[in-house]
């Protein structure tokens, strides 16, 4: 398989799929819903989270996420950034929020760290252009899933995608996993192959446990309230408190894609 650059591959494949134009429609179509109820017209359970953009400076903080969700998913350690799987991960601000900057405002806030993860959106069009369902969005709580049994590596979800969510394995990852003194992965979730996609669950696997999500637990850890989770639909829900409370944004809404993490800003 010929390695092409993440950048380059996207650009091909949305010339491929005519993306260009598509997009456009999805946020004509999509945006009414949107601005009448905030979610994208989503009419059942839609877990979601709300980031405190203000607390995630914190690098202890920004770190804890990254080591609880690769530990948690087996995630490989890569180090050449064009390979790299990534789940959570940051970004800076300018090109977070592109449509929240201004000539005016000032480097450190352009430049400031922010989490960046897989939104589930309401409407999510990596769904739409998946030929084989290996990516599906899950009626009981709106989790955006992924089978990477059933992914046959066309990639298209990753060029579909407006937020850059989605990773592939140009290589075995299996090799470059930690593990523990006697060579067992450090996790129980199930181990990727190379050739597929893979992106954060929403800690899907815990979340079936009774528990919240491994980065929302390892940030809260360290300074209460950087990670907000919960069912959006709930109003009684502390995430729908939070979001009713505070002013936060979310990523390229008008795109229509119904992101549901959201930013305390």
């Amino acid at each position: 398989m010929e390695k092409k650059s993440r950048r380059d591959f996207l650009k091909e494949s949305a010339a491929a799929l005519g993306l260009s134009a598509a997009l456009p429609l999805v946020a004509t179509s999509c945006t009414g819903a949107a601005e009448a109820g905030g979610h994208g017209g989503a009419s059942g359970p839609q877990l979601g989270m709300v980031i405190d953009v203000e607390k995630a400076q914190n690098d202890t903080v920004r770190r804890a996420c990254s080591e609880a969700c690769r530990t948690a998913h087996n995630i490989p350690v890569i180090e050449d950034p064009e390979e790299r799987i990534r789940w959570i991960w940051e970004e800076q601000y300018a090109d977070v929020f592109p449509d929240q900057v201004h000539d005016h405002m000032p480097d450190s806030q352009r430049e400031a760290p922010v989490l960046v993860l897989c939104n589930h959106c309401t409407n999510p069009p990596c769904v739409r252009v998946c030929p084989t369902q290996a990516t599906w969005k899950r009626d009981e709580d709106g989790i955006v899933m992924m089978d990477m049994h059933r992914c046959i590596g066309c990639r298209y979800c990753m060029a579909a995608c407006p937020y850059g969510s989605r990773s592939f394995n140009w290589r075995d990852p299996r090799e470059l996993i930690e593990t523990d003194a006697d060579g067992n992965f450090l996790s129980e979730f199930p181990t990727r192959t190379r050739g597929v996609v893979e992106k954060c669950n929403f800690c899907a696997e815990r979340l079936r446990d009774g528990l919240l999500p491994a980065c929302v637990d390892a940030a809260n850890q360290i300074a209460e309230g950087t990670m907000t989770f919960g069912d959006l639909s709930d109003p009684n829900s502390e995430v729908s408190r939070v979001l009713h409370d505070a002013r936060t944004i979310s990523r390229r809404v008008s795109l229509g894609t119904g992101p549901n993490v959201f930013y305390l800003v």
